[in-house]
């Protein structure tokens, strides 16, 4: 499995993504009832300027953002944004993460995608994190590739993990009351064909990892950097102090 660096040469990586940022941010409230959740700030800046700052570095050249909750606040604050290219998908209803994704999925094509959490708070390994992602992207094996990160590594995180792995990436779910190595750090990249038997409405993208996993097309790959729960205003304060003190007067990397 890719626990190491790898080489982050060869064909460039997606040159589209998409940024889910429809969520409500419950578990962040109050912070969240007056401001969407991509909008609250670490070390300065908002948490979806930090994931459009990782792709903009990657080269993507176009982010879709799909928003929902405070709608207006989130539209206003993209449109200062020059890089990526910014698309704004508006749900009239909630989607989830799955649901969301399908409803932008015309965007895309019939080429694979970044799509990441707007709160996905990463900082990069050896490699950089998007990259090191692409560069083990094989469109002959896989429908989706996550990017996971060590489970009793992670800044904030108390959960007991999402996914066991084989020696080359291929990944299974965490049997039922055990702790798995591996977390889904929200990052990831997936081909449209993933979708291709996928409900209407609302879903979660769980629901296609599973049908992945089971045709054995669900792969993932090792983040060799910080990763930070960045789910509740306890774990935003922890994500703020190591940013604070490890960046102090400086931009992260």
């Amino acid at each position: 499995m890719n626990t190491d660096a790898d080489a982050v040469s060869g064909p460039p990586g997606p040159a589209k993504a998409m940024v889910l940022a429809a969520g409500l941010g419950m578990r962040m409230r109050p912070l969240t009832d007056s401001r969407p959740k991509p909008l609250i700030e670490v070390h300065g800046r908002a948490l979806i300027d930090h994931m459009l700052d990782r792709l903009e570095q990657a080269g993507v050249e176009e982010a879709v953002v799909n928003v929902f909750h405070l709608a207006g606040q989130m539209e206003a604050h993209l449109k200062g944004r020059a890089r990526p290219r910014i698309t704004v998908v508006h749900e009239a209803e909630r989607l989830e993460t799955g649901g969301g994704v399908k409803n932008a999925l015309h965007l895309f094509d019939d080429e694979p995608f970044y799509v990441a959490n707007s709160d996905a708070l990463l900082l990069n390994g050896p490699h950089p994190i998007l990259p090191r992602l692409a560069s083990c992207w094989d469109d002959d094996r896989m429908d989706g590739l996550l990017l996971l990160h060590s489970t009793v590594e992670a800044f904030g995180y108390e959960g007991r993990g999402d996914f066991c792995a084989d020696p080359d990436g291929r990944l299974t779910r965490r049997p039922e009351m055990e702790v798995a190595p591996w977390l889904f750090t929200g990052v990831q990249i997936l081909h449209p064909r993933l979708f291709a038997d996928a409900p209407a409405g609302a879903f979660s993208l769980n629901l296609l990892y599973d049908k992945a996993i089971e045709d054995g097309r669900l792969y993932g790959v090792i983040h060799d950097g910080e990763w930070f729960h960045v789910g509740t205003p306890d774990g935003l304060a922890e994500a703020e102090d190591y940013m604070s003190e490890r960046f102090a007067g400086r931009r992260y990397r």
